[in-house]
């Protein structure tokens, strides 16, 4: 058992965490935050054509939420430079291994990914269709992990080569934004914390609300309660 004596002393300080954590939940909504999914960035936006940009960015969300998008984009790149590329299989035929279409699928693979039929893709579904292609690779690279977070193991189940996975996961960080460093806080996330840390030393008193309310202290909810009261948010 913690005694109440340990608890007051170490009171203040987790206090000022738990307000700072809450703070900068507060920021991430005001800044952008969150999500999971990464930012274009302009490498992403100067080779990627739009409508691929967005049909890979769509597809990841509805075909495997926690795939990101870059990911995609970048299986894309490799095997076809987004559709670009005018090598044998990607428009018509096939190649050297059979494959097809812009995401180079078997016939085979592709017909257990192809359905259901995306927003605007062909009917029936064609590994040629650019959107048919990118929803069934996003559902075949889900079905291989991604979505459990083992994306290096879903790209080599992609084409089984770690040369490739490289290569794919290369483009991905290519195609991502580098996150900015936290900025300091500001506006009234900045005057919450000011007002928090300003009441460091002072003893935790159940209930308390603070000396402005004839308290030695604060608890929890009281600090919590003042502190965003001093950024005028009630």
């Amino acid at each position: 058992m913690i005694s109440r004596t340990a608890v007051g002393a170490a009171a203040p300080v987790i206090l000022i965490v738990v307000l700072l954590g809450a703070a900068a939940g507060a920021a991430s909504a005001l800044f952008g935050g969150g999500g999971g999914q990464p930012a274009a960035s302009a490498d992403a936006t100067s080779d990627i054509p739009p409508d691929y940009l967005g049909w890979y960015q769509h597809a990841a969300a509805d075909a495997c939420p926690g795939l990101p998008w870059t990911v995609l984009a970048s299986v894309g790149k490799v095997e076809s430079d987004h559709g670009r590329s005018m090598l044998p299989g990607v428009h018509v035929g096939t190649n050297l291994a059979g494959a097809k279409g812009p995401m180079q699928f078997l016939q085979t693979t592709f017909d257990h990914y192809a359905t259901p039929v995306p927003p605007g893709g062909a009917v029936p579904p064609s590994p040629y269709d650019p959107r048919d292609a990118i929803w069934a690779a996003a559902r075949m690279i889900c079905a291989n992990g991604a979505n459990r977070g083992d994306l290096r193991a879903a790209v080599f189940a992609y084409n089984h080569s770690t040369d490739y996975v490289n290569q794919v996961l290369g483009w991905a960080d290519r195609y991502a934004t580098t996150p900015s460093p936290l900025r300091p806080p500001n506006g009234a996330a900045g005057r919450a914390i000011a007002f928090a840390t300003e009441q460091l030393g002072l003893p935790y008193v159940w209930g308390g609300n603070g000396p402005a309310h004839g308290d030695a202290g604060f608890d929890c909810s009281g600090l919590t309660t003042a502190a965003y009261a001093a950024a005028d948010i009630d």
